[in-house]
This record gives structure tokens, sequence and C-alpha cells, in this order.
């Protein structure tokens, strides 16, 4: 047999060693269950234990990837954790502090989705010397910077999980700046129908045909994902929404470049270097980014390769795996301290909220893809002057002004919820990075 190199080859001798890298993983959702599934398939890493309020769901996803039914235990405390994971076994828990709190734990992945969950998570994971791996990316372009403080100074790995589409993007622009082609446009395809003002109740029956969470079809539909997500890139590279909620213009492949390039060229951009996606058909589930290559030799080059005519080049990844990419990162962030994204600690781009219908004070507001508020996005700048609440805050906020349908959401017409530790960290954050508003 060839011998194998890097990765792979490092994963194999855990496994011979009898050292396998172990998973702490929170939510066994769509996502979490596929998590699940695939570190089944890997050598050298194994899911240790799974924090799931609803035990049923964690055997329902220990029963999909096909491992042994008594695998799975329900335990309390770290110690008793301990012990399952030494015998070979899957601990299940209800309390992430447990599992933070367990030595066998070597990194945990959080497959929630909930922004308030994941800043809870977050913080009692650095505060126990574990690595995090976050597929919650809306806890991410809330509080990002001041999580990735954290972690260094804990001497931890904060990252977001390879697969999802903020960071397969960001596998392209890193490759087309290390190439020194100046990034135009970076961003994706969006799969799902676009509607802002979806509600949960009208996707009942295709989430049950999709085995998914209503609210989360409708986080999709509504064009929040979206948002997250290119907030998140541009957190991440710089970039900036060229326009409050992106282009998101209907243009395939072919189209892109012509479109998402500068006004004076014939695009649609006032401005070099922004985060956007399309809605076009054979874009998604797709990444792209668009370059600049002014260099006749390199132009002539790329023409003969077929990769475009013009100025503007498109590079594209026809694909994201989401969750089954994830395993890499959490075996990359204990192996190698290596992170797959992360933000910086500057501000670029902020998700934000507005109004799916009129709301009233006294109203306390629903969760992301619900039936009050849809995401968009704005450049931090932009954000700040209007004072636009960040996404990840509306949850649990009261209305204080009343607010129509479309307007969006700000600290002049609602509160967020000041007993939640995200609201106290996103201030924190605030106070470090614009210490001069603050």
């Amino acid at each position: 047999m060839t011998e194998s190199h890097g990765l792979l080859a490092d994963l194999q001798r855990r496994e011979r060693d009898g050292k396998p890298v172990t998973i702490g993983l929170v939510g066994t959702g769509e996502m979490g269950t596929d998590i699940v599934t695939q570190v089944s398939l890997m050598p050298g890493i194994r899911i240790g234990a799974i924090v799931e309020l609803e035990l049923a769901a964690a055997h329902k996803a220990i029963a999909i990837a096909g491992l042994a039914t008594d695998i799975g235990r329900a335990v309390e405390g770290a110690a008793n954790l301990q012990k399952v994971i030494a015998a070979g076994g899957i601990a299940l828990v209800s309390d992430h502090r447990d599992v933070c709190a367990c030595d066998a734990i070597d990194v945990l992945i959080d497959a929630t989705g909930s922004p308030s969950f994941g800043a809870r998570l977050a913080i009692d994971a650095f505060d126990h010397g574990k690595h995090l791996v976050v597929m919650n990316v809306e806890t991410d372009v809330t509080i990002g910077p001041l999580l990735q403080r954290r972690a260094e100074q804990a001497g931890v790995v904060y990252t977001l999980g390879a697969g999802d589409e903020p960071s397969s993007t960001m596998e392209l622009v890193r490759f087309a700046q290390s190439l020194g082609y100046p990034i135009v446009a970076a961003g994706k395809g969006k799969n799902n129908k676009f509607d802002r003002h979806a509600v949960p109740g009208d996707y009942e029956e295709e989430a049950a045909r999709r085995h998914m969470n209503p609210r989360m079809l409708v986080e999709f539909v509504d064009g929040s994902k979206t948002m997250i997500e290119m907030a998140a890139l541009a957190n991440a590279t710089g970039l900036v929404p060229d326009v409050p909620g992106m282009h998101g213009v209907d243009a395939g492949l072919s189209e892109l470049p012509g479109l998402l390039c500068p006004r004076e060229d014939g695009g649609l951009l006032s401005r070099r270097g922004v985060v956007d996606f399309s809605v076009g058909r054979g874009v998604a589930p797709g990444v792209f980014v668009i370059v600049e290559t002014r260099h006749p030799r390199i132009r002539e080059r790329l023409e003969d390769l077929h990769v475009g005519e013009g100025w503007y080049h498109l590079f594209y990844r026809p694909y994201h795996l989401t969750s089954l990419e994830v395993p890499l990162s959490a075996a990359e962030a204990v192996l190698y301290h290596k992170a797959a994204m992360q933000p910086l600690p500057q501000r670029y781009a902020e998700a934000t909220a507005l109004a799916k219908r009129d709301l009233q004070p006294g109203d306390t507001l629903d969760a992301i893809g619900g039936y009050d508020y849809y995401g968009t996005i704005l450049s931090a700048a932009d954000a700040r002057q209007d004072r636009a609440v960040p996404l990840g805050l509306c949850e649990g906020a009261r209305v204080i002004q009343p607010i129509k349908v479309d307007e969006y959401l700000t600290y002049a017409n609602c509160e967020p919820d000041p007993d939640e530790p995200i609201v106290r960290l996103r201030h924190e954050q605030d106070a470090l990075l614009d210490p001069v508003a603050h």
C-alpha cells in the first residue's frame, strides 16, 4: 500500500497509537447527524460525547451513522463522561459544561445555529482550554472578533468549519490572493427560492420532506443565512457589501464577471473588493471569486485556459460539503493548531435585520427564520451610523417603538435582552473595537 502523507498519515498514526482526536459534538440536528456519520468513516478521529437536550435525537444520529445502538450512554458529570469515552462509548449529556470540563475531549464542534447558546459554549470551551469549531456562523458574525481574542488568550483555536460556504469561498480568496490577483468580488450561489417575508408556517411540508426544522429552512429562504454567511466572509477578508443587502444578481457563471465588476467597466459595482451572491441558475451550490487581471500575459494565459475573456475572471468551486468537511477542521485544530477561517480584528460588515411584519411596543422578537424579522447585510460603517441591532442579538429583544414592515431594527426601536450573555459580550466587543464611541 502506498504510504500516506499529511493529515491522513497523522490521523492514521493516531489510530495506530490508540489516541484518536476526540470530539465533543454539540447538537444533532441535520448537520450534527452528518458529522456523526462522517467521523465514523475516518481514521484517527472519533465522537467522544454529544451534547443534546433531546436524547432521542442523539440516539437517532448514532443509528443513522450505523454505529452500535449501545455505544451511546447517557451520563452526567465530567468524571462519568470520561469513563464512557475511555470504554470506547459516546457519552450523551444535556449540559455542555460537562463536555468542556472533560479531559478526554480535544475539540468541540458547535452545530446548533443559536447565537445566544453559541456565545455561552464558546466562552466555556475557552475557559477549559478546548479548541472550538463552529458551524454556528450566527454567533461568529455577532461576536467573532471577541471570541478570536479570547481563544488566543486561552492558547486554543477558534475556527469556522471547513465546507460551509464562507470557508469554501475563503479557500478561493486565499488561492487568488496568493497568486497576486486582486479580488473584485467573492460570494456564493443561493440555492433556495428568495422570499424575504417567508414564515415557518408556510414551509412545514417542505421542511418535513427535507428532514429540516421549518424555522431553519426559512432562515435560508428569507435570505438571512446568505446575509450571515457573507458577513462572516467579509469580516474574515476585509471585503464589504457594495450596497445594503448586496446586489444578489440573477446571473449564471458566464455572466457574473461582467456584472460583479466596476461600473466604469460595465458592471454594477461602485467599488472593488465586495461580497455578493447570485440567484442565477448553475451557480449554487458553488462559491466563486472574481479577480482583476490587468497584465496582458496573464490575461492571455487565462483566456487560453478557457477561464474567460476580458480583464475580469471567475474562479469557481462547484460544491461545498457543509458538515462533511467539518471534521477536517476539528482534526487540524488539534494536530496543527490550524484554523480554516477566522474573523479579522476589525469589523467590515454587519448582519442586521428588518421587520417581516408591523411590530408594536411590547412585542418580544422570535428567532432568526421566524415570523418577526429577516436578515440583511450592511457595511460596518453603515450599521454603526444607523445604530442597527446586530442580527444575533434580535432573538428575545423587546420592541420599544413601532416598527413598520421592512424597516430596520435599531437600538432606537428595540432593546436586546440585557441578561443574555451574548448581549454583554457584544457590548464588550464594541468597546474594544470602537472605544471612542463607548
